[in-house]
């Protein structure tokens, strides 16, 4: 793939920006690094492919992620990777929920990072819902790749792709989703191609929903001055409303970007990468870069935390690994120890008040009993929670840490934390 838009009269500008960002230069991708920094793990659209529910080591697709991060959190693990990867050329934010439902978050880790290192470069994936409000600030921000994913043009096909949207404090299902979603694609695409903005559109091929529709597509984000789209594959995730459709063949989609490349060129190397992958795209090194694995945040354990005790409250279906979501939970595994040693305490049992992927924020009396009910705890540590739940523990004091691993590491990993507040 040339990193050369055809027609386009900045050519070597977009050279200049392209040529170490693996995603947007088949080139690039052999011999330079990136990093996607989970910080933002909120989501404003609901889409039936998608269940950011799902965590699991070996999992490799968007919307998973093996840990959360705090901005800060953020920073020192960049630095980390930095030290370790000499070929780190680029800092995305890929949610695991949406890069911009999450503003404030996605703003603070690229300032902080920006602040030690000027050199970076900065890129985003959203699906467009906030892009015309914070346009702007992307670009003062000095962020020049955006990733826009948009499935379709058609409202009723739209339909079929989101179960809803929520847009300012509202709730919108069907056409009016999938009108107000394209809407607001649109007219941040536009905004940020005629300031320089180099926009990348993904489109989700679903067979016998919106194959047909995707050269349309294509054309129209081609008027838009969008520099290159990136066909992907369906993947089934567990627990989505698409779960049991068939994944789309990578036959079908190269068929489809040979007919689409005479509009615009096509990305042919993507692979549809975690939220938290670290590496170079065929060589993604996110499980050795999880924060639990951190030497310095170990030793500070041994060295400096042998004294202070800390009860952590755990979700874990067999009482080996962090495997649980709050929510899923109907009993907490009580641990109190120093930091190097633990010993359970007791099981609790609750009520869980989540039941499936649209009920976990209705069980709010059954949330608030949970909450209640781990009041003498530090921390909870868990696999997911949710960000009412975790307002509502922060409102009592409690620090929540989502880890995937074993409980003893996540133990360590969360009273390195307690630490650090």
């Amino acid at each position: 793939m040339s990193c050369v838009c055809p027609g386009t009269t900045k050519s070597q500008e977009i050279i200049e920006k392209t040529k170490k960002h693996p995603c947007y230069s088949a080139e690039a991708h052999h011999t330079y690094a990136r990093m996607h920094l989970p910080v933002a793990p909120q989501c404003n659209v609901q889409c039936n492919y998608c269940n950011r529910k799902f965590d699991c080591v070996n999992e490799s697709r968007p919307g998973v992620t093996s840990e959360v991060l705090t901005p800060d959190q953020a920073l020192d693990k960049f630095e980390w990777v930095k030290e370790k990867i000499d070929q780190l050329s680029v800092v995305g934010i890929a949610g695991p929920g949406d890069a911009l439902a999450e503003w404030k978050l996605t703003k603070q880790t690229f300032e902080n990072i920006k602040a030690v290192n000027s050199d970076v470069t900065f890129c985003l994936s959203t699906n467009g819902l906030l892009l015309p409000e914070y346009a702007e600030e992307i670009i003062q921000l000095g962020v020049q790749h955006v990733t826009v994913t948009v499935n379709t043009l058609d409202p009723e096909i739209g339909a079929k792709i989101y179960k809803f949207v929520v847009y300012k404090g509202i709730r919108y299902e069907g056409v009016e989703a999938a009108k107000l979603l394209l809407k607001n694609q649109l007219a941040g695409i536009e905004y940020l191609t005629k300031r320089g903005v180099l926009v990348k559109i993904n489109i989700v091929m679903i067979k016998g929903i919106n194959d047909h529709h995707i050269p349309a597509v294509v054309k129209k984000v081609k008027e838009l001055g969008v520099f290159v789209t990136n066909i992907m594959p369906l993947i089934p995730a567990p627990g989505s409303a698409f779960e049991h459709f068939s994944q789309t063949s990578m036959k079908e989609i190269n068929e489809l970007r040979n007919v689409c490349q005479l509009d615009i060129q096509q990305m042919r190397h993507c692979q549809q990468c975690r939220a938290d992958a670290i590496g170079l795209l065929n060589e993604d090194r996110s499980q050795e870069f999880r924060m639990c694995n951190r030497q310095t945040a170990e030793v500070k354990t041994a060295q400096n935390l042998k004294k202070k005790q800390y009860k952590i409250a755990v979700t874990s279906k067999y009482g080996k690994l962090v495997d649980q979501h709050f929510g899923h939970a109907s009993k907490f595994i009580i641990y109190q120890g120093d930091g190097q040693d633990f010993k359970i305490v007791e099981n609790r049992s609750v009520e869980k008040f989540c039941s499936g992927m649209e009920e976990c924020d209705s069980g709010e009396v059954q949330r608030d009993n949970i909450i209640n009910a781990l009041q003498d705890c530090d921390a909870v540590l868990t696999m997911r929670i949710g960000h009412h739940a975790k307002e509502r523990l922060n409102k009592k004091e409690i620090y929540s840490v989502e880890y995937c691993d074993t409980v003893n590491n996540g133990l360590q990993y969360a009273v390195s934390q307690l630490a650090d507040r």
